[in-house]
């Protein structure tokens, strides 16, 4: 038998605020899973991992590349800023890359 048909038991309704259940519905969505595969996967402790366009990460590892030539032909001009925006940059790509 497979996972899904050993699977029988059921858990009852949460009830929440409205503002909570969207929520709730766009971090499944956001995982590609059902809200109830999502729930359950929440509450065991198990990673629930964000499905991000491979797409998404080549543009940002492409602008974090592009900022870096700038800092480098501006000779240091600004090294505060720039080191700045390529630290979020990399923040953003490790976050959603994991």
């Amino acid at each position: 038998m497979s996972e899904k048909r050993k699977r029988t038991a059921m858990l009852p309704r949460v009830r929440c605020h409205e503002h909570e259940r969207q929520t709730v519905r766009e971090k499944a969505a956001d995982c590609g899973m059902s809200v109830g595969q999502f729930m359950l996967a929440a509450a065991l402790g198990r990673k629930t991992k964000t499905r991000v366009d491979e797409h998404i990460l080549n543009e940002l590892r492409l602008l974090g590349g592009q900022q870096k030539a700038l800092f480098r032909e501006g000779g240091g001009a600004l090294q505060r800023e720039y080191a700045a925006l390529l630290a979020e940059i990399t923040r953003a790509i490790t976050r959603l890359g994991s």
